[in-house]
């Protein structure tokens, strides 16, 4: 079968593992979702959300996090790993959007990504929670795994594995493929060890002879 069809394939039997995949962050508004996604990186979701429970009962706005103190909040997100740079990039956002944005996430990729931090990862998981809008493709680290072992795409760079997946993946199915794809590779096809033996995939994955 071509890439096109087991694309298919793979979001059908994962559908069946997977029925209810979702972003596994807690947000209420847009805001929170970009902080959320920020902190993300090179964090579990599990740390995120205890991190974040504490943090929105203070920050309840753009303009709340715009006026943060950046040592007060490096503390409160200490344990998110890379604290510094990601406080940076959150107050920094949050004067941006203040100033540039009335006060309000842009809801689109070209205004997310004037943000600091914010690439488009970060844009793609904002839009299509935060906003229902779906542009491309959430390329994460788990996404980027199975797309190289399923043989969907030969880059390593995000962008690129962005631009593969979408050319092979129906557009109504850009917004799902990544959780699918994050649930299965955090449950089974872990970067370590994969576990071939219960792999839904395992009868059209190239990489279970490796």
């Amino acid at each position: 079968m071509d890439k096109t069809q087991q694309v298919r394939k793979i979001i059908d039997l994962l559908k069946k593992e997977y029925p209810g995949a979702r972003t596994a962050l807690e947000f209420r508004t847009p805001m929170q979702m970009l902080v959320s996604t920020i902190l993300s990186a090179q964090c579990t979701d599990e740390r995120v959300n205890k991190v974040t429970a504490a943090l929105f009962k203070e920050y309840k706005t753009p303009q709340d996090f715009a006026g943060a103190g950046l040592k007060a909040f490096e503390g409160r997100i200490h344990s998110t790993g890379f604290y510094k740079n990601k406080a940076r990039n959150i107050i920094n956002s949050a004067k941006i959007i203040t100033a540039a944005f009335k006060g309000k996430v842009p809801d689109t990729m070209e205004g997310l990504l004037t943000l600091p931090g914010v690439a488009r990862k970060t844009a793609n998981v904002v839009l299509q929670n935060a906003f229902g809008k779906i542009e491309g493709i959430v390329v994460d680290t788990h996404v980027r795994r199975l797309s190289q072992r399923l043989g969907l795409t030969k880059n390593n760079d995000p962008v690129k594995i962005e631009k593969d997946l979408m050319e092979i993946t129906p557009r109504s199915a850009w917004g799902l493929i990544s959780y699918l794809l994050i649930d299965h590779g955090r449950k089974i096809c872990q970067a370590r060890k994969p576990n071939h033996a219960e792999c839904a995939l395992r009868d059209i994955c190239p990489f279970k002879n490796i």
